[in-house]
């Protein structure tokens, strides 16, 4: 459960103010999604924008009554209306999870990690925190700086020998439904910690919003090195992947598309050097999707809405398992898929709800070589595997 309001005085508008290209909204649904042990991902909003935002990024939404949506309002309000909205359509909820969205960098692990917890050694509740080493400082009743953490009247002790402290991070909270019920609070029993090495970073501020751009301005795509060997199947989207995404529409609306020749060479010589059997699953109905796959003698399955049971079935017609697939896709169609198999690759200009699920990024785009530089980095996998 995401509550995003559409009241925001530090940062107007924030919850869909787009980071990285995608709204905060759309980058905490995509870890969400990405998780493991989620099975529905809601929003819980009173904002028609951050409504239609949250759709489109794969949430369900939950409209909120304005009485819970003010200033004042607790995020506990809107959680516990939330549940009661969900359950009353026969949902049972057995874990809540609650995302805030102005933690732009939650991973999908950190959720899994938060919902893992619960029940274990009688946690009713967990959340992320991170390790701390600072000295605290606090001001006695005489208006002196006094330590909180540390006896600032004796020698002082090194950080490391400071007593275990960590700092909530306000990114991932999980409980226990019933008990959450019960309490009505987040911290509704016994409480599991869940270290994460990153520091926290919340957008309540434009200063805020400026580092978290500064943050991905500096994070770099994932080196080739990472891709592994041992796969038996490569299963590609076609628009934004064999393409740049763009479409050449003439008077007579005839539509042409971009592709690499270099990303052909590329799939070339990974027939030739490996075994992998190899699939284009597209939504797109336009006959140069076909026409691309047999000029590069590849199986073409397009105008699937709905992927994954097509790949699926197309995995078992040659004795394939999920797990021994890679995909790469680029947009929001691509994220079940690309959550189920062992391997999902992104172009460096998919969706940011793509790249959130992947587990490498290409330095190329997608059309400009993206293609090419992961069959090579199979190819070297392939080779150093033998």
């Amino acid at each position: 459960m995401i509550p995003a309001r559409g009241g925001s005085k530090g940062v107007p508008r924030k919850n869909v103010r787009p980071l990285g290209g995608a709204p905060l909204i759309a980058r905490t649904v995509a870890a969400a999604r990405a998780a493991r042990l989620v099975d529905a991902v809601y929003v819980s909003t009173d904002d028609p924008e951050i409504a239609a935002a949250a759709r489109a990024a794969g949430a369900e939404v939950v409209d909120r009554p304005a009485e819970i949506s003010g200033d004042q309002a607790s995020s506990e309000s809107a959680l516990l209306h939330a549940l009661d909205m969900i359950e009353a359509e026969g949902d049972p909820v057995d874990v809540l999870v609650f995302l805030q969205c102005t933690s732009p960098f939650t991973t999908a692990a950190e959720i899994d990690a938060c919902a893992d917890a619960i029940g274990k050694n009688g946690a009713a509740c967990s959340f992320t925190a991170s390790p701390n080493h600072g000295f605290l400082w606090g001001v006695d009743a005489d208006g002196f700086a006094a330590g909180v953490n540390h006896d600032h009247t004796k020698p002082r002790k090194r950080r490391q020998d400071l007593p275990p402290q960590y700092l909530e991070t306000g990114a991932v909270y999980a409980m226990n439904a019933v008990a959450f019920r019960a309490a009505g609070v987040r911290f509704c029993g016994p409480a599991a910690l869940v270290s994460v090495d990153a520091a926290p970073v919340e957008i309540d501020t434009e200063d805020d919003f400026a580092l978290a751009e500064a943050m991905l301005g500096l994070s770099a795509p994932k080196p080739a090195s990472a891709v592994p060997s041992g796969f038996k199947a490569l299963v590609m989207d076609f628009d934004g992947v064999f393409t740049d995404d763009r479409v050449l529409v003439d008077q007579d609306g005839k539509e042409a598309v971009f592709a690499s020749r270099s990303d052909g060479m590329g799939l070339g010589r990974l027939r030739k050097f490996t075994e992998i059997r190899m699939l284009i699953l597209s939504k797109e109905p336009n006959p140069v999707v076909s026409a691309r796959g047999r000029k590069l003698a590849i199986e073409v399955r397009q105008g699937i809405d709905d992927k994954l049971p097509e790949l699926d079935r197309w995995l078992a017609e040659h004795g394939i398992s999920r797990a021994e697939t890679m995909y790469m896709g680029n947009d929001v169609n691509d994220l079940d898929c690309m959550k189920a198999v062992g391997f999902a690759v992104a172009p460096a200009d998919a969706r940011p709800e793509a790249k959130a699920v992947a587990r490498h990024v290409t330095q190329a785009e997608g059309g400009r070589g993206a293609l090419r530089e992961l069959c090579e980095a199979i190819i070297e996998a392939e080779a150093a595997a033998r």
